[in-house]
């Protein structure tokens, strides 16, 4: 072998090496199966949800830590402690109830909410291994109802509370909370649950659902989660002359005593952990988009109810262009009626139309363009310049009156009105107020351009569904695209025919966006970060499923789709230059990671419920 050749094959080789040291570094599996040292035994142990395997700790553990005697003696494996538990909930379900008023989902959560009190890796065990099952439990629709029942389930506090009575301490009390690292945050101030409206303090359920869901689909180690409520009074009369409310019992601050409140909160969170990630979650029309953009260049944080509402619905609306055989590139040709013009309409709204302009050559005359293809009717009727006091987030949508003149509207035309004389593509609900989408509109519907029209009843829970999957293939036919928030099932059309109703549920988004910034190191939560998630989610499903009307992937693939958004929000914070590592994984590694090698970085920093070794420790 010559000189040369030699040299080539051992350069060759050190080049390995260095490759193989690079991926074995930075692929570190960092929720991996460590030992985790604890300084308790015995029944603290037992009594502690984070540390607590019940039967499953080993006979050397249980030696170890003292628990001898303090368990039955036979060890259990997690398969035997889900199936034992899984037997218990079938059976408990009946006897949880409380009486006529506790339906049946809301017993579910109750058991198991009671296993995560005691068990915390057992209990998303259970969520992840059962999550088409749970994710309605957990989250929408039940969690609506937890959230309105609130104070009579609260049993152990899960989260913490900062209220418009703390203000001047907030700096000193984030330190009461004992993890050294949080990485998740969801707040919320209780004032528009789901469609519910003002729930006040009660309102901490959705943000403790939101966080199991970054748990159970983004694999976020729920040690270093943080559920929050903002409590700043109520405007909810009811809550207000309930002896037995738990929350502030005033009316809400507002104006510059309620922005004092939130930006106390934001300094005091961001100094404690400066790399969290926070989602405001349920904030009314009136804040979310002002706090959005007073925070979202300064601070990592995002609102779902604009932001991820919208990527799910921008990727339902391309899915519903693929279902028509057309390619994505058609959606600016799409004619789009929006019934509900609050955050999420609005959010919407200002996602679908940069997405047509950007499509159509991201110029001022493209941005145009696109906005001529909405039409938004809210509580008053269809929004033209011509309304009185319109709000200014919705101004760039109102119709200008010689255009609507020709297609004989007016200012607060009616939504039947509209639909008839538009002959809309997608009819797209976000009024949450249920039934809207009546016989009359529905039939309306009947006469669209479209060879497949959409339906996106998109209210939660689903008692504030536009419409129901059976109203819309029985009214407007069996071609229809349905998608809506809450979960329905699909519809027998018969002749071996189904209607599939995709859910649009926003967990397809959020936690993907939020696992993707944290593993990038985003400085912020670009648009760029949000429109590759929606796209990505768009392109997840094949050609022959979009053809079949299947929208939406199914729930039991959410690791995967999460793993996916993840990865394609840290290529776009790459691109945007705003990456600057997690960990040992710096900025300037990251960059020189492939798709492939983005994808393994992202599943390998994925906590997974497994039970760690433990070893004690004196203090």
């Amino acid at each position: 072998m010559s000189n040369f050749s030699r040299q080539i094959r051992l350069s060759s080789s050190s080049m390995m090496r260095c490759l193989q040291y690079r991926l074995s570094r930075s692929f570190t599996t960092i929720e991996g199966h460590r030992p985790t040292i604890v300084h308790k035994q015995g029944l603290d142990i037992l009594h502690d949800p984070w540390f607590n395997k019940g039967t499953a700790f080993s006979m050397t553990e249980r030696d170890r830590l003292e628990l001898r005697g303090l368990l039955p003696p036979n060890v259990m494996s997690n398969e035997q402690q889900i199936e034992r538990f899984m037997a218990d909930l079938k059976r408990l379900e009946v006897n949880a109830r409380d009486g006529p008023s506790d339906t049946n989902s809301l017993a579910k959560w109750r058991i198991l909410n009671r296993l995560h009190d005691r068990n915390e890796t057992m209990y998303y065990k259970v969520l992840i291994a059962k999550i088409e099952e749970y994710a309605p439990i957990v989250y929408t629709p039940t969690v609506g109802l937890v959230c309105q029942k609130y104070g009579g389930l609260f049993r152990r506090p899960r989260g913490m509370y900062f209220s418009a009575a703390d203000r001047g301490e907030m700096m000193s009390m984030v330190y009461n909370w004992p993890a050294d690292q949080v990485d998740m945050i969801v707040v919320t101030d209780g004032s528009r649950i789901l469609g519910l409206g003002d729930l006040g303090v009660q309102g901490i359920g959705i943000a403790i659902g939101k966080l199991d869901l970054y748990v159970a689909a983004a694999g976020i180690n729920p040690q270093r989660v943080l559920p929050i409520m903002i409590d700043v009074g109520t405007n909810n009369e009811a809550l207000l002359k309930d002896p037995l409310y738990l929350g502030l019992q005033q009316h809400r601050l507002d104006g510059e005593e309620y922005i004092a409140v939130i930006d106390e909160f934001m300094e005091a969170v961001f100094t404690r952990w400066p790399h969290v990630i926070v989602q405001f979650e349920d904030f009314q029309s009136k804040w979310a988009f002002k706090l959005l953009q007073r925070y979202r260049n300064s601070y990592r944080m995002f609102n779902d109810d604009v932001q991820g509402t919208a990527g799910v619905a921008i990727a339902g609306l391309l899915g519903a262009v693929r279902a028509q055989g057309k390619p994505m590139i058609d959606f600016p040709k799409q004619k789009i009626v929006v019934a509900g013009a609050g955050s999420a309409g609005i959010g919407v709204l200002n996602a679908a139309r940069k997405t047509m302009a950007r499509m159509l050559g991201n110029n001022e005359l493209a941005f145009e363009a696109a906005g001529s293809q909405f039409w938004v009717v809210d509580a008053n009727g269809l929004v033209t310049e011509e309304r009185e006091n319109i709000d200014d987030d919705a101004k760039p949508f109102a119709r200008k009156t010689k255009e609507i003149g020709r297609h004989g509207l007016k200012e607060g035309a009616s939504l039947v009105e509209v639909v008839r004389e538009v002959k809309p593509d997608v009819l797209l609900g976000l009024s949450a107020v249920g039934g809207l989408f009546s016989k009359e509109v529905l039939e309306a519907l009947k006469g669209s351009t479209s060879t497949r029209p959409a339906i996106f009843a998109m209210s939660n829970p689903t008692t504030n569904a536009e419409c129901t999957p059976e109203e819309a293939f029985s009214i407007v036919g069996e071609n229809v695209v349905f998608a809506s928030g809450s979960p329905f099932p699909d519809v027998d059309l018969g002749n071996g025919h189904i209607g599939h109703c995709n859910q649009g549920n926003n967990m397809y988004l959020f936690p993907g966006i939020g696992l993707g910034t944290l593993l990038s190191g985003s400085r912020i939560v670009s648009d760029g970060m949000l429109q590759a998630a929606a796209e990505c989610l768009a392109g997840y499903m094949t050609e022959d499923e979009v053809l079949k009307g299947i929208i939406y992937p199914s729930i039991s693939s959410i690791r995967d789709i999460t793993k996916q958004v993840a990865a394609a929000v840290i290529s776009e914070a790459i691109e945007e230059d705003l990456a600057e590592g997690y960990r040992e994984m710096d900025a300037r590694e990251l960059r020189k990671l492939n798709k492939d090698e983005i994808i393994s970085y992202v599943e390998n920093n994925m906590w997974s419920p497994e039970y760690p070794t433990l070893i004690y420790k004196k203090d």
